[in-house]
């Protein structure tokens, strides 16, 4: 009958609900980048160190990605318990292949990087990519290129397509034709580089297509055995963006504190740009992490119509906005 009672006083006072979790044992968990610590992840690195995910009971580490590591892979075998994958193009590959991920919300709401080539070079039109060496990361962006080509009517035997890794020299240096760059990282250090005005630009949006990225991701095992450890760590992600959006020095305090090497002229650029794509869209009235149900179904079309996933995903059953939904509104908005 307690049990009951308490149960029934959370449905009616969700303030409560860390306390529940706390006094119920504090469960073990991890978070899964898609990318070495940088301030493209503050709010979570400033969420652990003020203790939210503690005080929704858990005990959360974060663990950094890297060029060579997949996380839906991760996350689908039960080696990470969440994770910040590629996007919305990577969500649907790892289903396309039966990985048992769920998207529970996406942090950027437009497409986050571009493909760069040099202004003086022969390279124009995204036509231009004929013949030439590209690399990105087959992490997702791989999947926007591949598209974006198809629709100018390239094949993939048209171009050389190379994994990208963490340095931009080999494009700096002339050994490589087009290069990803995100909006907040890598086109930074291109144009400290090599120049702004010296630079030219491919984005999905030139083409009417935008593709959300960073997606928060379980399995759908956690979301069936663990619902509320799932809405514990929206609630404290959130609260920790909503703090490093506010108060960006101390966003990337958190971040250097794990990673001290950091650039902080950079790390500040970076948290800066971060933020817009996080607000943009529908998330400026919905709030953080928004699933734009538009935009993902748009971004899932494109990629079939031109058969970079060869068979259609089932989007109801694999972006699930009901935990996200659970938190009020006020409380999601940055």
């Amino acid at each position: 009958m307690q049990r009951r009672t308490l149960l029934a006083a959370a449905t009616a006072a969700p303030a409560i609900l860390p306390f529940l979790a706390r006094a119920q044992g504090t469960q073990k968990a991890t978070l899964r980048l898609k990318w070495l610590a940088q301030t493209q992840f503050a709010g979570f690195y400033l969420a652990k160190a003020r203790g939210y995910y503690e005080a929704e009971g858990i005990d959360l580490t974060i663990n950094p990605g890297g060029p060579n590591l997949l996380t839906e892979n991760l996350v689908a075998s039960g080696a990470d318990t969440f994770g910040l994958s590629g996007g919305t193009d990577s969500v649907f590959a790892a289903r396309e292949k039966n990985l048992p991920v769920v998207c529970i919300g996406v942090a950027h709401q437009q497409t986050p990087f571009v493909f760069v080539s040099r202004a003086d070079g022969p390279i124009r039109t995204i036509q231009d990519f004929k013949g030439k060496t590209i690399t990105t990361w087959f992490t997702g962006a791989n999947y926007v290129l591949l598209g974006m080509l198809a629709k100018a009517g390239l094949k993939p035997g048209d171009f050389t397509m190379q994994p990208q890794q963490v340095s931009v020299t080999p494009f700096v240096d002339g050994q490589v034709d087009v290069v990803t760059a995100t909006r907040y990282n890598e086109f930074y250090t291109l144009m400290t580089r090599i120049g702004r005005d010296k630079l030219r630009t491919f984005v999905a949006e030139d083409q009417g297509i935008t593709f959300p990225r960073d997606t928060l991701i379980v399995s759908e095992t956690t979301t069936r055995q663990r619902p509320e450890m799932v809405r514990g760590f929206l609630r404290a992600s959130i609260r920790g963006w909503r703090d490093a959006l506010k108060d960006q020095k101390a966003g990337v305090d958190a971040v250097m504190t794990a990673a001290p090497s950091l650039n902080r002229d950079h790390q500040e650029f970076m948290l800066a740009e971060a933020g817009k794509l996080m607000t943009a869209g529908a998330a400026a009235q919905q709030g953080l992490f928004w699933i734009d149900e538009t935009a993902v179904r748009s971004a899932h079309d494109f990629l079939r119509q031109y058969e970079v996933i060869k068979a259609p995903v089932d989007l109801a059953k694999v972006y699930d906005g009901s935990f996200l939904a659970a938190i009020p509104a006020a409380g999601r908005m940055a």
